[in-house]
């Protein structure tokens, strides 16, 4: 019995073949084995749309964000210009007017 590699996703070991794929039964993630190798894929950062997020790009909140130790919230519609995705819970760092460095959580932008 040869060993399958784990889902790239969920890195379940669980893992069974099925046709050319290899497929993960906890995430439901269906990979091409041989592909795997060739395609290293990075993190993705997507907005509330599903749009992919670069460094560089401008978005825009689409909800009032609530900011601690500040006396008023990001208010929805505040355009946020020249974002730094990083790989952690808040995956967007910028500069926000009139609140400085902030980190943002992808799920409450949208791309502009």
């Amino acid at each position: 019995m040869s060993e399958l590699s784990p889902c790239p996703l969920c890195k379940s070991v669980y893992t069974y073949e099925m046709d050319s794929l290899l497929v993960c039964p906890e995430c439901g993630h269906e990979w091409n084995a041989e592909e795997e190798n060739t395609t290293e894929q990075g993190f993705v950062v997507k907005d509330a749309n599903g749009n992919i997020l670069q460094d560089g790009d401008s978005v825009i909140t689409i909800k009032n964000l609530p900011v601690k130790g500040a006396s008023h919230s990001i208010k929805a519609g505040t355009k946020v210009k020249n974002i730094r995705l990083v790989d952690s819970d808040h995956n967007i760092d910028c500069k926000i007017d009139g609140f400085g460095a902030m980190a943002l959580k992808s799920e409450f932008v949208k791309k502009a």
